[in-house]
């Protein structure tokens, strides 16, 4: 279907060159009316981005305005078709006011009194209380790895700078991966999934995790490089999680905890508040 530019194009252009104004505007210029709804140049302007191009403008202007019009005169189709009880939404009105406003105080108490500060030792605690339930799905490892061109005289004396957590030694280490690495990743200090650190091997297996431990060491070549893993540490797959690898998702827990146990207090709050203060009544029902 050829795609033809609708007439109101013509009335964006001449708002914004002239300033026209139709009858049923005020003060505002008016870019469309569809039955009874009016779009104004202002909320037109407002979805246009700062820095495109006039026929980029006039193109997003005609696409919104097309599908502003679309969803107005659809309204006006249904209101034509639908039952009167059919059109009638005042109760899911009233209910989604009710969900927003609650919903919005909800967040600003929060924001407010909420105390969202988890010390360590509460991770701590809640870790050792909750240990099975951070069980690893995937080995973990702290290593380095290392790609080398084998161009490079000796790629192999990287061992020696390899494997070490020693802050001299890891500083010399770095030294060395800027002058001579093609690439380099040091996972000294964290723990990672393995697989992001094997997959650099070519030819990479996901068994080849059942034969490395802490302390080993994995070397590799291709016609062009020199690959070495240096395994600092190394957790398998069902072994409890390092306490500091799942510290944040511990944090989000216990402040998630405290968000439920602040909204339920607030309810009990407001609950016997209203009982104190008589803001509601309780009527008898009939008993048939």
């Amino acid at each position: 279907m050829v795609r033809t530019r609708i007439p109101y194009l013509l009335a964006v252009c001449l708002c914004l060159l002239v300033a026209c104004r139709p009858p049923w505007s005020n003060d505002r210029v008016a870019v469309a009316k569809a039955g009874d709804d009016i779009l104004y140049l202002d909320e037109l302007q407002s979805i246009i981005p700062d820095g495109i191009s006039s026929g980029d403008s006039l193109l997003m202007a005609e696409d919104y305005i097309r599908k502003w019009v679309t969803a107005s005169l659809l309204v006006t189709k249904a209101e034509e078709n639908l039952t009167m009880a059919q059109r009638d939404v005042t109760a899911e009105l009233k209910e989604y006011r009710a969900g927003l406003i609650t919903y919005r105080y909800k967040k600003a108490l929060m924001a407010e009194k909420l105390d969202t500060v988890v010390s360590d030792q509460e991770i701590t605690a809640f870790y050792e209380k909750n240990k099975p339930h951070f069980t690893l799905t995937a080995p973990l490892m702290k290593a380095v790895f290392i790609k080398i061109p084998l161009e490079v005289s000796q790629p192999e004396k990287a061992r020696a700078f390899c494997g070490s957590s020693n802050p001299v030694e890891l500083r010399e280490l770095q030294e060395f991966c800027l002058r001579y690495a093609e690439s380099y990743q040091l996972y000294t200090d964290r723990w990672v999934d393995a697989g992001l650190v094997l997959r650099n091997l070519p030819g990479y297996d996901s068994p080849r995790e059942d034969r490395i431990t802490s302390g080993s060491t994995l070397e590799e070549r291709d016609d062009k490089y020199y690959y070495l893993i240096c395994v600092l540490g190394f957790k398998e797959k069902g072994e409890p999680a390092p306490p500091e690898y799942v510290s944040g998702n511990i944090r989000d827990l216990i402040i998630n905890t405290r968000k439920t146990e602040f909204l339920k207090k607030l309810e009990e709050d407001i609950y016997a508040e209203g009982v104190r203060n008589k803001k509601f009544r309780l009527y008898e029902m009939e008993k048939k």
